[in-house]
């Protein structure tokens, strides 16, 4: 696969890290699908205006939270103190961040006049693994990516550490698995994690995920070297 062959050239240069960046592979994504990135902080990073497709990437180590968006939702202030009183507040809430979400997908999905919104992601594992895959996130037909109906939310409680004091954050706990798949800090800066987004990891041996090593740190291209080669292409 050509994204597979490019990023373990690209680890081998010497200034490449343990990760990824996300600029890289919307770099690498829109090469490969012959589209445009956008480098903006639409939903959608990349498009293919031709085939109306575009894609939102995500990067990340394994287990490393996924930053959904800064979610900075309308009436925030109303919607908190809300929150506060009852559950049927904090679920308000919720559904408001839920909505948000949509939303900004629908925003990019009629601002670039796209069909289809679809999801790429980098997984990063501890063992120098990395998995690739792709997935359909939205259409013109089903363009809700989340349903409110499937989250019942609560506040966490604030912890205090030696170094800081950690503000409540609003917890999106998923009615089929039990499990929390949102935490958003509407408290400070706005960050929505997506936890959850671990729930649409490919399992061992799907056909629309890719999975291959990084060269070993060994392997890497020396700087002498490095520039040498550089020297090469400017002359």
């Amino acid at each position: 696969m050509e994204i597979g062959r490019v990023l373990s050239s690209y680890m081998r240069l010497p200034l490449s890290s343990d990760t990824i960046p996300g600029g890289i592979m919307e770099a690498l994504l829109a090469h490969v699908r012959e589209g445009v990135m956008l480098g903006k902080y639409d939903f959608v990073d990349v498009i293919k205006p031709g085939s109306k497709c575009g894609w939102q990437v995500k990067s990340t180590k394994a287990d490393t939270p996924v930053t959904w968006k800064r979610a900075k939702i309308p009436m925030r202030e109303k919607l908190i103190l809300a929150s506060r009183k009852s559950k049927r507040g904090v679920q308000a809430l919720g559904d408001a961040i839920i909505e948000f979400c949509n939303a900004h997908a629908l925003t990019s999905m009629n601002n670039y006049g796209l069909e289809q919104i679809g999801y790429c992601r980098l997984i990063v594992h501890g063992d120098g693994q990395v998995t690739y895959f792709e997935r359909l996130l939205a259409t013109r037909e089903h363009p809700q990516i989340f349903s409110a109906s499937d989250f019942v939310w609560k506040w966490s409680k604030q912890k205090k550490t030696k170094k800081k004091e950690q503000l409540s954050a609003l917890h999106g706990i998923h009615k089929a698995t039990k499990k929390k798949w949102f935490a958003w800090h509407g408290l400070g800066e706005n960050q929505l994690h997506f936890s959850g987004e671990s729930n649409w990891w490919p399992k061992p041996g799907d056909a629309h995920a890719v999975t291959f090593k990084f060269p070993p740190v060994a392997e890497r291209i020396g700087l002498e070297k490095f520039m040498e080669l550089l020297a090469r292409l400017e002359s």
